[in-house]
């Protein structure tokens, strides 16, 4: 008899998710165990391997298509010949039908997975981009209107150089660019002298893009946090000196570490001294959350969006522990190969985006967690020591805290002994 495939479950917060390989065809034979499919869920690419046998008979979905979790993907038989005439597969659908129209545009029905939070009227507006303008103008002074007129060697020498053609005027026949004209041309790069580029695409011109599982999920836990979660933000600039001074210590006596590893290790013992931070907020049944241990989940950008990987019992763990875990977890996160335990949970996020120069930025608090710590880069500052003015280095923490379980006071007490062990960090190595 038929039987229905649906899409499975393959990680504790998927709704939905993308086939993106389906490892048999209509017509083979399946035995349980076999690799089916590989999806794309809101974490990382899976494998699931098939928990029935049968004949794969008809594929509803087909790869590069999404799925909510129990919504019909296959059809399935017992025997190889059997009839799935009239048979309806089984499973959840789709459920909502949106109708979205544009001044000159024909009716477009889009099916999509709710994902909007229930209890509330609040809605997002529809937003329609504009056409692109059918035709436009663009100055060119003293454009050939096409191809730069140039000798082949010195397109070869140019090419080979990084020399952008358009910047010098020839002195070859007919204002031909020859190799001797070079040495007055400017490099190609993001900024250039060019006479003759112009855009050859209509102003106004877009491509749509399908979000992934993941930046689905991103955007809807962060639309519910922000929208739902009562923020605060408490900032404070920490001398960051004494931290590089103890990273460059260790690192000639041959122990390598990162400032992150030196802030993890920081916040993990500032939560400890306030477990008032380490909470969360219950939406369900509003209560807060006292979470009995201090796990420090670290964001870390991956290909498609965010994930942030667990570091279990930080205060117990020291800097080289925590140097390691770090990067096993970072690594196996670009890969897409966490395990759920190590992603599922946490009590407190940090995210740093000191690598990029960040002079400082507020993060949004990741539920059911009721704060989130945003760390920026380390800037050069001058600074006053022994009534002297010094140059000096810095760096701004800004936590946000959920108003529901911290008060601003408890956030301020916190980046005060946080502020206290970065500049003294000789106590992180006890």
């Amino acid at each position: 008899m038929p039987f229905t495939l649906t899409m499975p479950k393959l990680s504790p917060t998927m709704e939905e998710g993308t086939i993106v390989k389906w490892h048999k065809k209509v017509g083979d034979l399946i035995k349980a165990g076999d690799l089916l499919l590989e999806v794309a869920t809101d974490k990382a690419t899976v494998e699931f391997n098939a928990i029935d046998g049968g004949w794969l008979r008809k594929v509803i979905i087909d790869e590069g298509h999404e799925a909510v979790v129990n919504q019909p993907i296959g059809i399935l038989t017992e025997k190889k010949n059997e009839s799935i005439d009239g048979y309806k597969p089984e499973g959840e659908a789709p459920k909502i039908v949106e109708q979205v129209v544009s001044n000159n545009a024909p009716v477009k029905e889009v099916t999509k997975v709710s994902t909007a939070p229930t209890g509330g009227a609040m809605r997002q507006p529809a937003f329609v981009p504009e056409a692109p303008l059918e035709t436009f103008s663009f100055d060119r002074p003293e454009s050939s209107g096409g191809r730069v007129k140039a000798s082949p060697l010195a397109r070869k020498i140019a090419k080979e150089k990084g020399l952008d053609l358009s910047t010098v005027k020839g002195t070859g026949p007919g204002d031909r660019i020859v190799s001797a004209d070079l040495a007055r041309a400017q490099p190609t790069g993001l900024v250039a002298f060019n006479r003759t580029a112009h855009p050859e695409k209509a102003a106004g011109s877009y491509v749509e893009e399908s979000l992934t599982p993941m930046r689905k999920v991103i955007g809807q836990r962060l639309q519910e946090a922000k929208t739902f979660i009562p923020h605060f933000y408490v900032s404070m600039k920490v001398d960051a000196q004494p931290m590089n001074n103890l990273r460059e210590q260790l690192k000639s006596n041959g122990v390598k570490i990162t400032v992150n590893d030196i802030i993890i290790r920081a916040t993990a013992l500032a939560l400890r001294a306030h477990p008032k931070v380490n909470s969360g907020f219950n939406s369900v049944s509003n209560n807060i959350i006292r979470f009995q241990t201090i796990d420090i989940s670290v964001a870390v950008s991956i290909d498609g969006g965010l994930i942030t990987p667990i570091i279990r019992n930080a205060d117990y763990k020291n800097l080289g522990e925590i140097f390691l875990e770090v990067k096993q977890l970072a690594g196996r996160a670009k890969e897409g190969k966490l395990d759920p335990h190590e992603y599922k949970g946490g009590s407190f996020t940090i995210s740093n985006l000191g690598m990029y120069g960040v002079s400082e930025f507020i993060a949004i608090i990741n539920p059911p967690q009721a704060a989130i710590l945003a760390v920026s880069g380390i800037a050069d500052v001058p600074v006053v020591r022994n009534g002297l003015i010094v140059p000096g280095s810095e760096i701004t923490f800004t936590l946000s805290g959920d108003h529901r379980v911290i008060d601003g006071v408890a956030g301020a007490e916190f980046l005060r002994t946080l502020k206290g062990l970065l500049e003294a960090p000789a106590v992180l190595l006890v």
